[in-house]
């Protein structure tokens, strides 16, 4: 699991601006939803190439979580990305940054039908749980997913944010539900990527800019308060 303090300095400019350390000192249970990003079998395990090793680490804190928010009233949203093969052109953009060989086995592996595309196996996933596909690394961008709908028809204002990676669909997504006017936070201990320095980029300037950041104990324990 990523090693990560926030910085102090992080700390002070924060309390400066805002009065206090963490936005989010309590939790509305039934307006909180746990937000769980991609983790799919294409992001868990070799030999698919986005495999993330640290991703299997978190898990026992993602499924904490979960049950935490459901005790408290609260939603839980597994999020998986598809990539359908229309966003070849679509999203042309982002298969420039990918060799063919690569582009190829990104799509076939998130196909709805294939292999990749499933929820990893040890996530304790619930009846009563929302399940929400999206088409971009962000679920909150124009014509990703329903996501804004689910949550609006479940009432939630607060979103916690866990997954992988870190610094891609699972900023991209935090970031984007602070635009959107939810209280955002990403989950120190219970968010993955490649290196513990890009976790910490993210970590940091999602805290000084867009939002919170605690870990799985805090979250837990403002929940229970």
């Amino acid at each position: 699991m990523h090693q990560f303090t926030m910085p102090q300095e992080y700390v002070k400019r924060v309390v400066a601006r805002q009065g206090r350390a963490h936005l989010c000192e309590t939790f509305d249970g039934p307006s909180t939803a746990l937000v769980v990003v991609d983790m799919q079998n294409y992001f868990m395990i070799e030999p698919y190439q986005a495999a993330c090793a640290v991703a299997r680490e978190i898990v026992p804190n993602v499924n904490r979580l979960a049950a935490a928010v459901r005790e408290a009233g609260g939603k839980v949203v597994w999020v998986q990305n598809l990539a359908p093969w229309e966003s070849e052109v679509s999203w042309s953009v982002v298969r420039e940054m990918y060799g063919a060989d690569k582009a190829k086995k990104r799509w076939e592996s998130m196909q709805r039908d294939a292999h990749g595309f499933q929820l990893w196996p040890g996530l304790e996933v619930r009846d009563g749980d929302e399940r929400v596909i999206k088409r971009r690394y962000s679920a909150f961008i124009q014509g990703s997913s329903n996501i804004a709908n689910v949550l609006d028809d479940n009432r939630i204002r607060t979103l916690i944010v866990t997954g992988v990676a870190t610094n891609v669909c699972c900023e991209s997504t935090a970031r984007d539900a602070m635009m959107l006017n939810y209280r955002s936070l990403m989950v120190s201990d219970a968010c993955a990527t490649a290196t513990d320095a890009e976790h910490a980029a993210t970590m940091g300037n999602f805290y000084l800019f867009f939002g919170d950041v605690q870990s799985t104990d805090e979250i837990i324990a403002r929940l229970k308060s």
